[in-house]
């Protein structure tokens, strides 16, 4: 446990340049209270002891505005970002060094029975609002753009962005995710189409100047 505290502590300072003590880590970060008390529930509910580990993840929820469901399985130095909204579901799995903001849902799609919450590799960020839904796979260093909503799996080194999310670059890994330049796929396919309307104006205004120029000089 003191080695989570320790790695916690340290992701947040590198994370947010807003930290500035342990005292105020400690204090005033519900994304650190929120995954230390799922260390503690995670343990009694992997220790089959009945309804204390839902009890607990309730407390947290009341406490931080965050619900992590005690059997969600989560690597080291994860970092909710202010976090209220966050849901994690019960078979959700987050490898190491996964960056969470704000209204992220980790969740299922139904009443499936059996694993039905995502699986998140390494080095990932999801943005504020983003929703990862149902039982897929998220592949390491991928970034996914606020407000987008992934149901399918996502390759590594990938963006998306988008409802449905959309991968839009691959092998991007050293690339920061800003929320203010993500690509729009949508606005990008209109673009170009009205380019190739103004395109095929310009081919008809000057098919039709040819055709008048012709019937004049006959």
């Amino acid at each position: 446990m003191l080695r989570a505290i320790r790695d916690e502590i340290d992701t947040i300072f590198e994370q947010d340049p807003a930290a500035k003590s342990v005292l105020e880590i400690v204090l005033l970060y519900p994304g650190f209270h929120a995954i230390l008390l799922h260390r503690i529930s995670h343990r009694l509910y992997r220790a089959g002891i009945p309804f204390l580990p839902r009890l607990l993840s309730q407390v947290s929820r009341f406490l931080t505005g965050i619900e992590i469901h005690p059997g969600a399985r989560i690597g080291r130095k994860l970092f909710i970002d202010h976090g209220s909204g966050v849901v994690i579901g019960e078979t959700t799995e987050i490898g190491d060094n996964v960056l969470l903001y704000q209204g992220v849902t980790l969740g299922g799609t139904g009443k499936e029975r059996g694993k039905r919450h995502p699986t998140l590799g390494n080095h990932i960020v999801v943005g504020t609002g983003a929703k990862v839904l149902g039982n897929i796979t998220i592949g390491d260093h991928v970034k996914i753009g606020a407000g987008s909503v992934v149901i399918k799996s996502v390759p590594e080194h990938s963006t998306v962005v988008g409802v449905p999310g959309r991968i839009v670059r691959t092998k991007m890994e050293n690339e920061e995710l800003e929320h203010g330049r993500l690509p729009d796929p949508e606005g990008q396919a209109i673009e170009d189409l009205n380019r190739r309307i103004e395109q095929l104006e310009r081919e008809l205004h000057e098919l039709r100047q040819d055709n008048l120029s012709a019937r004049r000089g006959a």
